[in-house]
């Protein structure tokens, strides 16, 4: 199923509910001559070396998996040959499909190399003749046959990890360390190779080189896999470390030479042409002398909670300037190495809420969070935005609601017409973190408070750097491995099971480093690089931890939200977790000796819904489409002096019904998000029972493949009643990932199911409905008459050739054309 997102749109539908009442229930010039060899004995010699190495691949070749080859069977020769000499021969064999891949320099001798070569099995006496027809016949010049060739090679031997890393050889790590790559691959094997990293669960990233022989992926692997991939592909022609860390900008450039980094990313930046989107950055305050900051952040859109601290970022910290340019540009280090043009597509607005010196009260946390947002409000009252705050307290860390997690929650939605999206982290560990201490103490430091909003999107933090190229650090390693969680991220493993699982999802919050015994310490080749508060002393500085996790959830909320300035808050939240997955490191981590749901509970708790992918958050594919739907209804209303359930939507969607009966038993998901949000009702009997806290709740149900529509109905009443009455569901939850009673937690609902396409063509039928909350129970606050907005996102993902979004386009084209007729 690898293949990259096109640019094909969602479906953004309408009309598709019906509401119903319901009842809760690779020269030229003269060669010079080759060298002087004794022929027999230097053909004895090669016939022998190169043998062995037939043996070895013989031995290799037995051991290839079927499941993994890809492209033209084959191994790789590596010759050592003079340096001086290599321009004269060549290697290459097009007919036969015989390939120079790498060229490196020796690591004892620096006048000879080694050049290796992928030879398929079908050529694999190549070699062999040339050097017995060397040995034993001449050419009609009376030299011996393909002495320009044989008596300029040394050495032969099999190829393997090794003979393909041209990198600098104190670079080359141990067998078993996990490392991102360079892994440079043959053209048109791009594919393959996703598919083999899927197979062998390892990380691949989206991006990529293309050249006229050559692609370049990175991939987060180690030697002992890469060793399997090249015995059953051809795919792969040199191997790099990875090496693009922040730490050159900072470390190794002079103050001048960063400006003029700086200056150069400048020339390549296009600004919006309207101030419509922002993103609202509630911090320590900003510096906007900073020149990558300065035209995206106005004057007049910075603001204080107290106009005695004034507006600018702590002269100690930084924290509020380091968030805007995270926010803005993500990691700079990618901004700074590319050469294409770069949009930004919304504007930065900044509050100071954090004094200069001490800390605010606790308690007015809430209302210092209300009245920042004010500020940008009434600023900008035009604007659309995001509103990110990296602050946490210690404090109410079992999940319970406090005032500042329901102050969030009231803020995010007001009522029908005032609804907010606001990012909030987890929370960082504070103390030191010993090696042999990791995971296991994420597991016992709660994430704090206020990430026990249910309406906020909360972020952990998440890791991809594992790579320190720093020669001072050349004996410490990583604490984190590639793709599993931040050393200092927090979890809610220790919450109570009434409330929601945080954090909903993660982004990169870098890594700690360690030689192995001590704690892990902050270096920067393993930090984001963003601006730096003093831009005359420095340009650049690092930011790490669940903070750099928040600024890059907040960017990619605000890219979504530029793309799409109609989507409601609760989409763009649905969307992040939507477009969410786990990394292979993430799933290598389930506990053993459990059951499944707590296994599921327990990858939640560290890890949300996993990495978001904008790609996968904007864009549909022919195989993998997303359907989008905005909608409300009545949950409750008032009959005979009682509130009861009232209404739930029922969503018939147009579905690639035939092209699914088409594939049969082929293996396809199903994968559905619904987001909406609460409103709050805080007090001390509240924090006790989940449904006095929230106004209400909605679930969702997919009609099963031999019901009609008044038995999924039927069960949906049923689906309800167990809802409230905290029981498990009648059969419902095969084929899902996590099942209902794990993802019906909080307010943001999202699960996979997994099955036959024959099935899945027949679940073209979804209902959202309602469950109890305080809008019932406490009829005297006059609420039940509200109307509970909710995002639905339903996707499609079958295998990669086959074409379920164009079916489905021309049904919703038809579907517009008949209701402008009428």
């Amino acid at each position: 199923m690898a293949e990259p997102f096109s640019d094909l749109p969602h479906f953004y539908l309408q009309g598709t509910s019906s509401a119903a009442n319901y009842t809760r229930p690779k020269g030229g010039g003269d060669s010079d001559p080759p060298p002087e060899r004794d022929r027999i004995s230097h053909a004895n010699f090669l016939t022998s070396r190169l043998q062995t190495a037939l043996e070895a691949a013989a031995n290799e070749r037995s051991l290839r998996v079927k499941d993994l080859t890809y492209g033209e069977s084959g191994f790789y020769l590596e010759f050592t040959v003079n340096k001086e000499e290599f321009k004269e021969i060549s290697l290459d064999d097009r007919r036969k499909q015989i390939e120079l891949r790498a060229v490196r320099l020796s690591e004892t001798d620096d006048k000879l190399i080694h050049a290796t070569v992928f030879v398929p099995d079908k050529a694999a006496k190549h070699f062999l003749k040339k050097i017995e027809n060397y040995r034993d016949k001449n050419s009609k010049w009376d030299k011996p046959q393909n002495q320009g060739l044989v008596t300029r090679l040394d050495d032969i031997r099999l190829g393997a990890v090794r003979s393909l890393f041209t990198d600098r050889k104190e670079l080359y790590p141990p067998p078993d360390q996990t490392i991102w790559w360079e892994v440079w691959l043959k053209r048109d094997r791009r594919a393959d190779f996703l598919e083999i990293a899927e197979k062998l669960n390892f990380q691949v990233k989206s991006h990529s080189l293309s050249f006229p022989e050559r692609e370049i992926l990175l991939a987060l692997t180690n030697i002992t896999t890469i060793a399997t991939i090249i015995r059953n592909t051809d795919g792969i022609a040199e191997l790099r470390i990875a090496k693009d860390n922040p730490s050159f900008y900072f470390q190794e450039l002079e103050v001048l030479e960063q400006a003029d980094w700086v200056e150069a990313l400048k020339r390549q930046l296009f600004y919006p042409t309207s101030d419509q989107i922002a993103a609202a950055i509630l911090d320590g305050g900003s510096n906007r002398s900073h020149s990558l900051l300065e035209k995206s952040l106005a004057s007049n859109d910075m603001h204080s909670v107290d106009p005695t601290w004034g507006v600018g970022d702590n002269p100690n910290c930084g924290h509020g300037t380091a968030m805007a340019g995270v926010v803005l540009y993500g990691d700079l280090e990618a901004a700074l190495a590319s050469t294409q043009p770069i949009e930004l597509t919304y504007q930065l607005e900044s509050v100071k809420i954090l004094p200069p010196v001490g800390q605010n009260d606790p308690d007015l946390y809430g209302a210092i969070t209300g009245e920042a947002i004010a500020r940008v409000e009434i600023q900008a009252p035009h604007r659309k935005r995001v509103i990110c705050m990296a602050v946490t307290s210690s404090g109410h860390n079992t999940g319970c609601p406090s005032s500042w997690s329901a102050a969030i929650d009231k803020l995010c939605f007001e009522d029908n017409e005032t609804r907010r999206l606001i990012v909030l982290p987890v929370g960082n560990i504070r103390d030191e973190i010993l090696p042999n201490e990791y995971l296991d103490r994420n597991d016992t430091e709660a994430a704090e408070n206020p990430s026990q909003a249910w309406n906020a999107l909360v972020v952990g933090a998440y890791t991809e750097k594992v790579n320190i190229t720093t020669p001072h650090y050349k004996h410490y390693q990583a604490i984190a491995p590639g793709g599993d969680l931040c050393p200092r991220s927090r979890t809610s493993t220790l919450w109570h099971s009434q409330w929601p699982i945080r954090p909903d999802v993660v982004f990169e919050g870098g890594n700690l480093a360690t030689d192995g015994s001590s704690a892990g310490m902050v270096i920067d080749d393993l930090g984001l690089l963003t601006t730096h508060h003093k831009p005359m002393a420095r340009q650049f500085d690092f930011l790490s931890d669940t903070s750099a996790a928040t600024a890059l959830a907040t960017r990619m909320s605000a890219q979504i939200l530029s793309e799409h300035p109609d989507y409601l808050p609760e989409t763009v939240r649905a969307l992040m977790v939507h477009s969410a997955r786990w990394t292979p490191a993430m799933l290598d981590r389930l506990p053993t000796k459990v059951t499944q749901t707590q296994k599921r509970t327990h990858l939640l708790a560290r890890y949300g819904f996993g990495v978001p992918s904008l790609d996968r958050a904007l864009q549909s594919a022919k195989h993998d489409l997303t359907m989008i739907m905005e909608d409300q209804f009545q949950p409750f209303w008032k009959k005979d002096g009682e509130i009861k359930t009232y209404q739930m939507n029922f969503h018939k969607l147009p579905w690639p019904k035939k092209e699914l009966e088409k594939l049969g038993g082929a293996e396809v998901e199903l994968h559905i998000t619904l987001s909406y949000f609460i409103q709050p009702n805080p007090g001390e009997r509240g924090w006790t029972r989940r449904h006095s806290y929230a106004s209400h709740g909605l679930r969702f149900s997919v009609k099963n493949s031999l019901e009609s529509v008044p038995e999924f109905k039927k069960r949906i009443n049923k689906e309800a009643r167990d809802a409230e009455e905290s029981l498990t569901s009648s059969g419902s939850d095969k084929g899902w990932v996590l099942g209902q009673m794990l993802r019906d937690r909080g307010s943001l609902h999202s699960d996979i199911w997994r099955g036959t396409a024959a099935d899945l063509a027949t679940k073209d039928a979804i209902g959202v409905y309602p469950v109890s909350g305080w809008w019932k129970e406490k009829p005297n606050l006059d609420a039940w008459s509200m109307l509970a907005p909710y995002t639905l996102i339903v996707s499609i993902r079958v295998p990669t050739g086959a074409d379920i979004y164009t079916p489905v386009e021309n049904i919703v084209k038809q579907t517009i054309v008949i209701e402008n007729e009428y």
